[in-house]
């Protein structure tokens, strides 16, 4: 029995367990299409490959299976974006991208580009299949390195030639591995001396800190985390930019590890005697753990699952190799902290809440601030729904006003916003996925003006998809963020090329089919989204709001005391 070469990559990843693909259908494309569509795997059309791309990557990072992006050799430049933020993440989706012929490689061949070369930097193995035989050896090879130690993206580049030409069926199946299913991903056991080291460490300790990271998502490890903090009674943080891995009804979570975003955090470790950060880099965000984040009087230690995260945490006082979920099994052999230490976090928590809503500045008429924004759309929804987050200072007020909600008592299902690289356009993308792998919750998407244009273009796919998200738009009228910082650095205090003109986003939403209205009170602003809500369509709420500086932007333009920057 002979089979196309796409046929084959279709059944290799259906073998693995792929749920879903998501395309920009292209000629190059049809030989994996025909055979996904014989595999019975959904494939999820989008209007733009960069689309594309961050529709699987957020259908990874929610279902914590990989998920495809296949797109044609002159999409694969469209998709570089998303790849990037897979990359930024560590979310091991795997991206096959058509390619010009192998015959003619190197000869300027019909949409010749060196897709392998390109996306080397951005994934852990970047391939092109030379020869269709190999095509479930392939696929078998990048799915295990895709989920080994710290996850992340791959790239398979499968020239056209290939895809288009017949092989056998069971072309090198009689060779090992036998079984080609997804199998389980290899863990790191910690070594019991350099585990103990840490153990004594924390024995000691009067008042640890845990911050949980990627690494702890992507193992299924948050469960163990929850626990064990749980039974020792220490305080837990999350690093920024990732969706959250505790509930806001845990009593031992308590925010984001964020000095600016969140001050409780910026006590904790300035109090904290020992710092283990779990499944998390030393990179930017963490101030490469260097004062102030981490005084000196502390003991920072890192755990890791894999070689790599250990390299980079090279500024850590202690690095244990270990898989999350394994670590936290081991601290059953302490004992619990005293309770004041976390109940004295928890006290700062209340009252940073009281303090950021006292703060909120008294604007004139019925002008609407950012965070009284996010903190409206977050009123009107109900425990178990998901909240998407895309833009800058969007971005940052929301992540304020998600820890003072969960404060008060509202337990989101989960929160999706950009990763590492702030990329914008995500928004749309993410609540999609949200949408279909929890059907019966609602979905809100707080986005930007800047960051809805950026990928403005993905509102094809939910409507096609008939998925009744809501996008809230903050409207402030241009690139608010960069605008604040403009006025703080140019020495004329003006910002310059960030303005936009008054884009009626409602009406387009209505143009498509959807539900559009515009709020410019705020007393209008609840309602209007409870009935974006009830409509049962796809749905946008364009509020006209007022920009304010966030404090992490502050920080920047300042005292440019944020690392990120330097």
């Amino acid at each position: 029995m002979k089979l196309r070469g796409g046929a084959l990559l279709a059944r290799a990843l259906a073998e693995k367990g792929v749920s879903r693909v998501f395309t920009l259908s292209g000629g190059f494309c049809n030989p994996a299409l025909e055979g996904f569509m014989e595999c019975g795997i959904p494939v999820i059309n989008a209007p733009h490959e960069q689309v594309a791309g961050h529709l699987a990557d957020a259908h990874t990072r929610v279902t914590r299976g990989p998920a495809v992006c296949l797109v044609g050799p002159e999409g694969f430049a469209n998709a570089v974006p998303a790849m990037m933020e897979a990359w930024g993440e560590r979310s091991p989706v795997i991206f096959v991208t058509g390619s010009s012929t192998l015959k003619r490689q190197g000869s300027g061949g019909f949409k010749e580009i060196d897709d392998v070369s390109i996306a080397a930097p951005l994934t852990k193995y970047s391939v092109s299949v030379s020869d269709g035989e190999r095509i479930s050896e392939i696929v078998d090879r990048a799915w295990k390195i895709a989920l080994s130690g710290y996850p992340g993206a791959v790239h398979i580049s499968l020239p056209v030639d290939i895809m288009f030409s017949s092989f056998d069926a069971d072309a090198m199946r009689d060779e090992r591995p036998f079984d080609r299913g997804p199998g389980r991903a290899a863990r790191a056991w910690p070594c019991p001396d350099d585990l103990e080291a840490v153990l004594d460490l924390l024995r000691a300790a009067k008042k640890p800190v845990l911050i949980g990271g990627h690494g702890v998502w992507w193992s299924g490890a948050e469960g163990a985390l929850e626990a064990c903090a749980r039974r020792l009674g220490i305080p837990v943080f999350n690093v920024p930019y990732h969706q959250k891995l505790l509930s806001e009804a845990s009593d031992v979570y308590l925010g984001l590890a964020d000095v600016h975003q969140y001050h409780p955090s910026r006590d904790a470790l300035a109090q904290a005697d020992v710092v283990v950060m779990v499944g998390a880099r030393l990179d930017n965000q963490m101030n490469f753990g260097n004062p102030p984040l981490f005084p000196e009087s502390l003991k920072l230690v890192c755990v890791n699952g894999s070689p790599e995260e250990i390299e980079q945490n090279r500024a850590a006082d202690v690095a244990l190799l270990a898989d999350p979920g394994a670590f936290f099994a081991a601290l059953d052999a302490l004992e619990p902290f005293a309770p004041d230490w976390l109940e004295t976090n928890r006290a700062w928590r209340a009252a940073w809440v009281e303090r950021m809503q006292a703060e909120i500045p008294e604007l004139d008429g019925d002008r609407i601030h950012p965070l009284e924004l996010a903190l409206d759309v977050q009123s009107a929804m109900h425990d178990g729904d998901w909240l998407v987050i895309d833009g800058g200072n969007t971005h940052f007020w929301s992540e304020i006003a998600v820890n003072m909600a969960g404060q008060r008592g509202l337990r989101l299902g989960n929160v999706l916003h950009p990763g590492t690289f702030s990329m914008l356009g995500v928004g749309v993308p993410f609540a999609c996925v949200a949408k279909l792998n929890n059907p019966d919750k609602n979905v809100v998407v707080i986005s930007g003006d800047g960051a809805f244009l950026s990928g403005g273009s993905s509102i094809e796919a939910a409507f096609q998809e008939q998925l009744p998200i809501v996008v809230v738009i903050d409207n402030n009228g241009g690139l608010d963020c960069i605008s604040q910082q403009q006025e703080r650095m140019f020495a004329s205090q003006r910002h310059f090329a960030t303005d936009f003109r008054d884009i009626p986003f409602h009406s387009m939403f209505e143009g498509l089919g959807g539900h559009g209205e515009l709020v410019e009170r705020r007393a209008d602003l609840v309602p209007a989204i409870e009935r974006a809500l009830a409509s049962g369509k796809t749905a946008c709420v364009n509020v006209r709001t007022v920009g304010h500086i966030s404090p992490i932007v502050a920080a920047m333009t300042s005292k440019r005391d944020k690392a990120s920057i330097e």
